[in-house]
This record gives C-alpha cells, sequence and structure tokens, in this order.
C-alpha cells in the first residue's frame, strides 16, 4: 500500500474553505497533510485523525507568530515560500479567525499583495497591447506590431497568476463587507 499520496489543489485563493475541509476528509481517511507540493499538497498514510485545517497568510512569520496559534490550540503543519501557513487542531477547535475585522485584515493583506504583484503584469499586457495596435500602419514593419501583440500575450497569461486571486480576494472582501 502506498504511504504518500499527492492531492491536487483547486486553488487557496478561490477555494480556502474547501480546500482545508478537503484535507480534513484525508485526515479522518489517515491521510495526513505533510506538506504543500507543487500546485497541491502531500499527504502521508497514518492514524485515522479528526481534526480541522485553517489557512493563514503571514509574510516572514517568527516564533511568536506561532506560538500565538499555538496557545490557540492550532499545531503549525506546513508552511509555503514562509507566507502561506496550514495549521491543524482537532475537530471543534475555536476558529482561527472568529470575528469580521481579522478575516477582513487577512483578505485584505493577501489582496494588497497579489495586486502588487498582477499590477506591473496588467500594464505591460497594456502598453504591449497598443504597441501593437497603433503600431500597424503607422509606418511600422507589421513584423513589429506582431512582436508587441506576442509580448502583449505573454504578459497577460503571466497576470493570470497573480490576478485571479486578486479578483478573489476582492470577491471575499466585498461579500464580507455587504453582511
Amino acid at each position: 500500500m502506498r504511504k504518500v499520496k499527492y492531492i491536487a489543489s483547486g486553488g487557496l485563493a478561490f477555494y480556502e474553505e474547501k480546500e482545508m475541509k478537503k484535507l480534513a476528509k484525508y485526515a479522518k481517511e489517515g491521510w495526513i497533510l505533510e506538506k504543500f507540493a507543487g500546485l497541491g499538497y502531500m499527504l502521508r498514510k497514518g492514524e485515522s485523525k479528526n481534526i480541522e485545517y485553517s489557512l493563514d497568510f503571514q509574510k516572514e512569520a517568527d516564533d511568536e507568530y506561532f506560538t500565538f496559534f499555538e496557545a490557540a490550540g492550532w499545531s503549525h503543519v506546513c508552511s509555503a515560500g514562509n507566507e502561506i501557513h496550514i495549521f491543524s487542531a482537532p475537530t471543534g477547535t475555536k476558529p482561527i479567525y472568529t470575528d469580521k475585522p481579522t478575516t477582513v485584515e487577512k483578505y485584505e493583506r493577501e489582496k494588497k499583495q497579489t495586486g502588487k504583484a498582477a499590477l506591473p503584469f496588467f500594464i505591460s499586457a497594456v502598453v504591449f497591447w497598443l504597441l501593437g495596435v497603433f503600431s500597424n500602419g503607422g509606418g511600422i514593419s507589421e513584423s513589429i506590431g506582431i512582436f508587441f501583440q506576442v509580448l502583449g500575450l505573454i504578459s497577460l497569461i503571466i497576470l493570470i497568476f497573480p490576478g485571479l486571486p486578486y479578483l478573489s480576494y476582492q470577491y471575499k472582501l466585498w461579500r464580507l463587507r455587504k453582511e
């Protein structure tokens, strides 16, 4: 029997709660989260556990940060890039974020982070697209226009990775503020 299983992530920015519930379901079956693995998770076969998982975003977390969660009953499981952290606790433990203001703060932090990453690609996609459009028929060779359009397309493709999470956090914040 296999002792390690890799499962894909649906995207933490989009399906945070669903992902944590999925990991908890696997834990009940004896597949315990060990670490992030590429675009998903690595689970190790072990004893069945009735636990919950929770996600937090904290850039360059220190010992005090992890001690705070331990005091609240949450154990650190794994981190990605010292920025995305997953914690576990027995089912029924008080959630990490229980009030609206701290949840809003969490999503504001992530929206700002992904927005900073998305902005240069958004600007370059627009600039390259405009250069491509205006270079056609402007006395500049057609190949230069195509070159700018290709660069714009590449920028747009790269923009998807920080841009969609940014929009997801924006939507989550809108929903929270609407409540």
